[in-house]
């Protein structure tokens, strides 16, 4: 499918935008900001925009109250449709992010449960006990997402709020022409409900993709053929910073192996997840990272490792975000995009991941693997390619059978002549590409 040759673009809206924290109610065309990034996430060499919460929400968007309106502090259904339809012109797919786990205290069926409670045709929609109370003191106990209770869990065994929410979605590709849907914790998704769910949206939209978040555990579970198609690798995520910080190449190294490798056991050979440095949820890759001169060796693996690469707002020029200091740091306000060396260098490891079957859909092997150097090869039928980095700010000859005497840097456009050994520039990355 299209995704699996895809570079993702991903923009958490009411924060970019810089949308009030809480819903005040008034309306404003923020949205329209978005415009002014199309092009640049073109030339960056993004082909798909995934889009955090854009709907009537609470707060932070996570908190739904309307599934069918946008929201207010962003704009119009019409400022939307402006939107998705300069992103399409621009060759660029859009995926929203699929609220469907929980809602918000102000979702339009919770608030008519606490006014009519136990006489609520909608009571059923959520888990709720009248025998108890809640810390809000409705006069009824309910289920709350992970103990936070402003986020009201859903009864998704229910057929009536599977059935909102599909004719949602429906709504969502028919008014903005969208591409696939992000799931907010599709770990906690019942599987007959991603059953229906894959089974609603492959009838949907041809190509249509459904991409799962998941932190741990084995991601089989909820990436097969009656569920999601690709799921978030957090297990790599960790393993990129960590093994840069630790200068112990090896932890991401097993990882890859352990996922993609060519043994028998290896977990998800043939499939695409989504890979990432950061996003809206973790602190920026250039606040993570303990020595600057690792992002471009950070991302030269992440664009040649197996899986979907995905490029967070503002981390394409090295901004800065620390978890620590709370999400509005992750997710700021910007008058507009902004372009340097980093951002050029990914633009090019764009291009050159555009440019190779092998760094879309190329088997993994490890070719070298030491503290600071790593050399691995993705390879399809008639295309190898030799991915090398090289974390340490000394120079590094790498002595190995690469099986061609010469070969293309995907990145840079130069030959490289593999006679006498590879020598790698302090803190460098190459993309070879060789004949199979």
């Amino acid at each position: 499918m299209w995704f699996e040759e895809a570079v993702v673009y991903q923009i958490y809206p009411l924060g970019l935008c810089g949308a009030p924290r809480e819903n005040d109610g008034v309306p404003a065309h923020r949205i329209l900001k978005v415009l002014d990034w199309v092009e640049h996430i073109k030339a960056l060499g993004a082909d798909t925009v995934l889009f955090n919460p854009l709907f009537e929400s609470d707060c932070h968007g996570y908190d739904t109250r309307d599934y069918n309106a946008v929201d207010c502090r962003l704009g119009s259904k019409e400022d939307l449709k402006k939107v998705c339809n300069a992103l399409h012109t621009a060759g660029i797919r859009v995926v929203f992010d699929g609220v469907f786990n929980h809602v918000g205290r102000g979702f339009w069926a919770f608030q008519d449960v606490r006014e009519k409670r136990w006489d609520s045709p909608y009571k059923d929609w959520f888990h709720i006990n009248f025998d108890g109370d809640s810390n809000y003191g409705d006069g009824f106990w309910y289920e709350g997402w992970e103990g936070h209770y402003e986020l009201v869990k859903l009864n998704l065994r229910h057929p009536a709020v599977a059935e909102h929410q599909f004719a949602a979605i429906r709504g969502w590709v028919e008014d903005y022409g969208i591409d696939g849907l992000r799931l907010d914790v599709a770990y906690c998704l019942d599987p007959e409900y991603l059953r229906q769910l894959r089974e609603f949206t492959d009838g949907l939209k041809p190509g249509f993709w459904l991409l799962g978040e998941t932190l741990h555990g084995d991601y089989n579970r909820w990436m097969n053929d009656q569920a999601c198609h690709s799921v978030t690798n957090y297990e790599c995520y960790k393993g990129l910073w960590s093994a840069f910080n630790s200068m112990n190449l090896f932890e991401i190294g097993h990882s890859l192996n352990r996922q993609f490798g060519s043994e028998q056991w290896c977990l998800y050979r043939g499939k695409s997840l989504l890979s990432f440095l950061d996003n809206h949820d973790v602190s920026r890759i250039a606040t993570v990272l303990q020595n600057r001169e690792h992002l471009r060796p950070a991302w030269g693996l992440l664009f040649g490792m197996p899986g979907v690469p995905a490029v967070y707002y503002g981390s394409e020029w090295g901004m800065e975000g620390d978890k620590g200091q709370g999400d509005g740091a992750l997710r700021p306000a910007l008058d507009g995009p902004q372009e340097n060396q980093l951002t050029a260098f990914i633009a090019a490891l764009a291009r050159a991941r555009r440019r190779s079957p092998a760094l879309c859909h190329g088997n993994y092997r490890t070719v070298v693997l030491t503290n600071r150097q790593f050399i691995f090869e993705r390879a399809v039928e008639g295309e190898r390619v030799l991915v090398a980095v090289n974390a340490d700010g000394e120079p590094y000859t790498a002595h190995f059978d690469a099986g061609c005497g010469q070969a293309e840097d995907l990145i840079t456009g130069r030959l490289h002549d593999f006679g006498g050994g590879s020598e790698l520039a302090p803190y460098s990355v190459a993309f070879w590409k060789c004949e199979a």
